[in-house]
């Protein structure tokens, strides 16, 4: 795993992420942490992401130049979408 991944992290955190097995494991284990993870460790824990165009509008400022991507592990899909405008980022599960 990349170190810059783990930024943030203190030494138990790390140690109890080294101990995951799989991306379900690690997703669990961040959301029992109360840890926010960034796209890229989004991407790399649920094994990529892609950039689509979609309908979402902001709920913030109700633009619709979002930035959607895409994630997929093996128990959820969700969307992750940033407002261009003002910023604002929020996720969707997909269906």
């Amino acid at each position: 795993m990349k170190k810059d991944l783990l930024k943030g992290l203190t030494e138990e955190q790390v140690r109890k992420v080294k101990a995951c097995k799989n991306s379900e494991e690690l997703l669990s284990l961040a959301k029992s942490e109360g840890i926010e993870l960034s796209d890229e460790q989004l991407a790399a824990v649920s094994g990529g992401a892609c950039t689509i165009t979609s309908d979402f509008i902001c709920p913030q400022c109700k633009s619709n130049d979002i930035e959607s991507r895409y994630y997929q592990s093996n128990d959820k899909n969700w969307y992750h979408n940033t407002c261009r405008k003002c910023g604002y980022q929020w996720s969707v599960d997909a269906k």
